[in-house]
């Protein structure tokens, strides 16, 4: 992967670079699925903290849960979340954005004073029933998409997270050789000049 395509992946549409990854272990909670697709959607979350060389915890000392998975049939189901309001800042205003977009995914975060990503919040609008191998890519999809602050464009499509082989569903090798460089300890938590691209490549060129 070049410099060039990972200055891509972390840019929003107004061009602005941003790669932040987490600053504190994750403690995710997952609302509006059935307790037998609990253990396939925080499997994957283990699964792509483990690529990324990150931790999880069981609770977050100062949140108590700091990503937040709510999958819904309709947009109109956070309105009518209990407290989800005091969490979302103008909730209604983006239950309206998202009606209005045709949306599928929504993610939002919150940072802590160095940068790093202190939450997430991930909405989900579910079509129809998702089993198989496509339950699995679609929720390891969810799980790198949180993982690091992606721009808004960089999946055009579940396929550019994961590939199918004979073992199942993984996270195609570029995504977590860049995830694994994203949190080498010895980069900062956040950058927010491109050429930051060039060092993480660097890392990706030797293996980490």
């Amino acid at each position: 992967m070049t410099a060039d395509e990972i200055v891509a992946l972390f840019s929003g549409t107004d061009g602005r670079f941003l790669c932040a990854r987490w600053g504190r272990p994750i403690v995710p909670v997952v609302f509006g699925v059935a307790s037998d697709s609990l253990p396939l959607i925080k499997g994957a979350i283990e699964a792509v903290v483990a690529l990324a060389g990150h931790k999880m915890a069981e609770t977050d000392p100062e949140l108590g849960a700091n990503l937040m998975m709510f999958f819904v049939a309709d947009w109109q189901e956070l309105r009518d979340a209990p407290n989800l309001d005091r969490l979302v800042e103008d909730l209604s205003g983006v239950v309206d954005r998202l009606h209005r977009e045709g949306a599928r995914h929504y993610r939002m975060f919150r940072f802590d004073p160095d940068g790093a990503i202190r939450a997430a919040f991930v909405f989900v609008r579910l079509q129809g029933v998702v089993t198989g191998a496509q339950a699995e890519a679609f929720a390891l999809a969810q799980a790198v998409q949180v993982m690091l602050s992606w721009g808004a464009g960089a999946f055009a499509t579940r396929a550019a997270l994961h590939s199918v082989g004979r073992d199942g569903v993984a996270v195609r090798p570029e995504i977590a050789e860049l995830m694994r460089a994203a949190y080498d300890p010895v980069l900062p938590p956040v950058a927010h000049q491109p050429h930051f691209a060039l060092r993480l490549a660097a890392r990706m060129a030797v293996g980490g």
